[in-house]
């Protein structure tokens, strides 16, 4: 799939890629019309969403994603309401992965050629998001970030480059405001 080496590829008239699309709205649908009592139902459905889940792992509803089979979710992994993954590329998050409410993370991106966008072609890249990583509400990520594992994202961030491990991070653009130290830890 062109999509999956990071070259153009055609997502608006492409059949193929339209059906797969429908198949995971139709999913999304069911998953997010289901109570939220209906654990062993949801758990089934997001399941079959997913690429791939560790054995705990909670999104909560409204969620939308444009395939679902490009997701994978580590261990211990919590999406709080309204997530948004356009997941035309990889999206893998490691465990002990907490996001906050409206997140998204898009791996689309468009040309900037007027003609290239007009035709439907976009791009896709990769996100990967390491273990005990916590991302505040409203924090939206871009094509191709990588963030590291320890960090902290805070609410209303827009990630537009690689955040290193065990920093806390926010902004517009999202920086690296300082490193996470042995002080932060609360008294016990």
């Amino acid at each position: 799939m062109k999509a999956a080496a990071g070259l153009l590829y055609d997502a608006n008239y492409d059949a193929e890629l339209i059906k797969e699309r429908e198949t995971c709205s139709e999913l999304l649908y069911d998953y997010n019309m289901l109570r939220p009592s209906m654990e062993a139902e949801r758990e089934k459905l997001l399941r079959r969403i997913l690429g791939g889940a560790g054995k705990s792992v909670t999104i909560l509803s409204p969620f939308r994603c444009d395939y679902g089979y490009n997701i994978f979710a580590g261990e211990n992994f919590f999406m709080n309401a309204g997530g948004v993954i356009l997941d035309g590329a990889r999206v893998s998050f490691g465990d002990n992965v907490f996001i906050g409410p409206c997140c998204g993370f898009h791996t689309a991106g468009h040309p900037l050629d007027i003609a290239q966008r007009n035709a439907g072609l976009e791009y896709a890249r990769p996100i990967t998001v390491g273990d005990n990583v916590w991302i505040g509400a409203q924090v939206c990520v871009l094509p191709g970030v990588s963030i590291g594992s320890g960090s902290v994202i805070g609410a209303g961030s827009v990630v537009t480059r690689d955040i290193p491990e065990n920093v806390v991070a926010a902004g517009n653009p999202c920086r690296v405001i300082r490193r996470i130290m042995a002080e932060d830890k609360d008294p016990e």
